[in-house]
């Protein structure tokens, strides 16, 4: 029986990165060995067991062999016999296929340490094919690792490019997609997942949504860079760069869905793109079963970013009617979210990087004056349900056009 650390923990520490979590491989061992050391055993799919005291997951060296599409259509095979290299080969990425021993040496039998060098992505196998996850992961990685320089190689664009046309990723399911597509979301530059998936035809399956806005243009007066897709993914980058969270980042790579939709004939310009985006997330969201918080979030800012982007000219009842249709006053972190992915796209456009946007400042001094009305202070006296109801909006409503003033 030995034991191994593995995937990550080694990538990431020949990185210079911090590891946060450790994965160990045991090689030679039986689940009944592991059962009488103490580890509890955890996995579902192949034999994983929780370390009886540091609870980190050590899993026994395994192989798998494709027996029906998708992700899930595999046949397990771990046991004492399983060797170290047959474990690692099954792994995606060769830079994810090394193991460490306890005294530090690394074992590297698919060229892991060579690829970390020269900034690869590479598969370790022609069984990289048979997990369409592996698409998305790979584009997950490309995210996280932009800012290192690292790519995906060339024959491995390749192989992804095959199992798209391959029909491969048609056997997804929605609540897998939806996990890389977040996890992505959170990387460091999220941009690179979607450009990853869209080179090798991927984003046309998964995302169509998006994908039809590239090749679509818009008025290059507002919008240097004219095609839509490319607006898109600088506003995403501008969301990365204002916020962490990736609610606000999902809901502003979706906010201008609906000019995928535009009629040819008004091009490029996208009246009513608003409602037409909104109708895109909804969609998107059902599909991919996507969280409630998320879903909202998006909605609304696909919903009302041209409002907001019009604060100078709006009456201080259009600023009332879109903070309440918006829930301002309940989830004022919300309504925040939605500026800042409004910020973001006014600043995803060439040239307006680092531009300012008083529109956001606009509607939080609105927002700070409805909420600085006090209910307390109408009279009351004589008055019921709806009356009630106007005069705390009236009341909210002057606040607004004095504090606008």
């Amino acid at each position: 029986m030995k034991i191994y650390l593995v995937g990550g923990a080694v990538r990431d520490r020949l990185l210079g990165r911090p590891v946060s979590e450790r994965d160990w491989l045991v090689v030679g061992a039986s689940v009944e060995q592991m059962l009488v050391l103490g580890y509890k055993p955890v996995g579902k799919d192949f034999p994983v067991f929780l370390h009886p005291q540091s609870h980190e997951e050590y899993a026994l060296a395994r192989t798998e062999r494709k027996s029906a599409p998708g992700y899930r259509g595999f046949v397990v095979h771990a046991a004492p016999d399983v060797t170290l290299e047959q474990d690692l080969q099954r792994r995606d990425l060769t830079i994810n296929a090394m193991a460490e021993t306890a005294s530090g040496e690394i074992i590297d039998p698919f060229g892991g340490q060579a690829d970390l060098q020269a900034r690869l992505l590479r598969h370790v196998s022609p069984a990289f094919a048979e997990d369409p996850v592996r698409v998305l992961r790979i584009a997950r990685f490309a995210a996280r690792y932009a800012h290192l320089g690292f790519s995906v190689a060339e024959e491995t664009r390749e192989l992804m490019r095959q199992m798209v046309a391959a029909g491969e990723l048609d056997h997804l399911v929605p609540e897998r997609v939806w996990q890389e597509l977040v996890k992505a979301l959170g990387e460091g530059h999220p941009p690179r997942f979607i450009e990853v998936l869209r080179q090798c035809g991927a984003l046309k399956v998964i995302l169509p949504e998006l994908d039809r806005l590239f090749g679509v243009p818009q008025p290059e007066k507002y919008h240097p860079e004219i095609d839509c897709g490319i607006h898109s993914l600088l506003v995403l980058e501008q969301a990365a760069l204002l916020d962490a969270d990736p609610r606000t980042r999902f809901a502003a790579l979706c906010h201008d869905l609906g000019k995928g939709l535009t009629s040819a004939e008004i091009l490029p310009a996208h009246h009513g793109h608003e409602e037409r985006s909104a109708t895109l997330v909804s969609a998107l969201c059902q599909r991919l079963r996507v969280p409630t918080e998320y879903r909202d979030l998006a909605l609304l800012t696909a919903r009302f970013h041209g409002h907001i982007h019009k604060a100078d000219e709006l009456r201080p009842d259009t600023f009332l009617r879109v903070l309440e249709q918006c829930d301002a006053l309940r989830r004022p972190q919300r309504f925040e979210q939605i500026l800042i992915a409004c910020e973001a796209d006014s600043r995803g456009r060439l040239g307006f990087e680092q531009a300012p946007y008083p529109q956001a400042e606009r509607f939080r001094r609105a927002l700070s004056a409805a909420q600085g009305f006090d209910p307390a202070s109408i009279d009351m006296a004589g008055l019921r349900g709806e009356q009630i109801k106007q005069r705390i909006h009236q009341g909210r409503l002057a606040a607004i056009r004095q504090a606008l003033m």
